[in-house]
């Protein structure tokens, strides 16, 4: 069921971090995301009078990824839990191959080394995958140059393939990655 009115483009996704000097510095020195707004703000919110900045990190399209930090340690303590640092929560940006080198080489230049950081193919696409200095994990991918046909394929044949999964079959439908990749993982 396609929905007629859906949203544009993300305009922010944000997180709270313990150090913004540090989050400045990786987002654009390593990253490349300039820093395009800081908000400096003080809030009657959830029962209390909140006092933080908030920075805006600028991605291509005009969305952003957006931190907080406290000037109180409570609302630090309180709003500022670690983020998860599971491989598999993390936030994905869709770059060019050059934009990806560029990255890989800003990354080892600031010393970022495994498991900080790391690469995989799967196949309908290659992702350089980073942690950020508060822990959370970001994914630079460069889609397959067959990207449009296998998201054409995959876009009819989704629900089938949820349901599938979902009704206990959990075969793979990934005949693109490299061999070795799935050993590997």
């Amino acid at each position: 069921m396609a929905m007629k009115r859906r949203p544009q483009r993300l305009h922010h996704t944000a997180y709270v971090t313990k150090d913004l000097e540090a989050t400045r510095k990786f987002y654009e020195e390593v990253v490349g995301l300039p820093l395009i707004a800081t908000w400096c703000e003080k809030d009657e919110l959830f029962g209390a009078e909140r006092t933080y900045a908030h920075c805006f990190f600028e991605i291509e399209d005009g969305g952003a990824l957006a931190f907080f930090q406290f000037a109180n340690p409570e609302d630090q303590a309180l709003f500022g839990p670690e983020i998860p640092s599971s491989p598999f929560n993390h936030v994905a940006f869709l770059v060019d191959q050059e934009t990806q080198d560029a990255l890989v080489d800003r990354i080892a230049k600031a010393g970022i080394v495994e498991p900080q950081t790391y690469i995989l193919d799967h196949g309908y696409c290659r992702s350089v995958y980073v942690k950020d200095p508060a822990g959370m994990i970001l994914e630079f991918t460069v889609d397959s140059p067959s990207a449009e046909k296998l998201n054409a394929i995959r876009r009819k044949d989704a629900h089938s393939e949820l349901k599938r999964w979902l009704g206990g079959d959990h075969r793979v439908n990934n005949v693109l990655r490299p061999e070795d990749e799935l050993a590997a993982h």
